[in-house]
């Protein structure tokens, strides 16, 4: 093959790549310091105790949804984005959530990584330091959520490579 047509081809397959990864991405926020997890305080379990929570019975709902295929753009049954089925899932537990994976993370109050309880949500950056991906956090380090396209609402281990170096903050509502 050429060697045009090679990096071409090398190109290609990146941008096809950066396409897939980052399809849940939102659009950036106006003001880049908003996104950042330095800007946010901690909280622990010890200030949340209580019954069951609101986060809790989104993840039961997440949960019914494993196996829904990823829609762009998506927020029910026949199809999710990341943060379509984050809001989905909180509706059905009756609370109102915002709709992007930036807004959910400004809204949600930060909890320390040793704090994470299931229904917590898990926020990524794929590649800045802007919240792009989003999931519910079950337990033994997985989460839920709606990886790309051509993909299906499953599960996800912290602590898989990919995932432990791009997490950037927790939140609960």
């Amino acid at each position: 093959m050429p060697y045009l047509m090679q990096n071409s081809v090398k190109l290609f397959g990146i941008l096809l790549f950066v396409f897939l990864i980052t399809g849940c991405a939102s659009a950036p926020s106006p003001d880049p310091q908003a996104t950042t997890v330095t800007n946010r305080q901690s909280i622990s379990d010890k200030d949340l105790e209580g019954p069951p929570s609101h986060g809790r019975m989104a993840l039961d709902t997440a949960r019914k949804m494993l196996g829904a295929p990823y829609r762009y753009g998506g927020d029910g049954p026949h199809g999710f984005d990341c943060s379509g089925l984050v809001q989905y899932s909180f509706k059905k537990a009756g609370v109102k959530v915002p709709r992007t994976s930036q807004e959910l993370f400004r809204s949600s109050q930060r909890i320390a990584l040793q704090d994470m309880r299931p229904g917590d949500l898990v926020f990524f950056t794929i590649s800045s330091d802007k919240v792009a991906h989003v999931g519910i956090y079950d337990e033994h380090k997985r989460f839920i959520h709606a990886p790309s396209s051509g993909k299906a609402v499953s599960y996800a281990s912290l602590e898989s490579p990919y995932w432990n170096q791009r997490i950037i903050a927790v939140g609960r509502y």
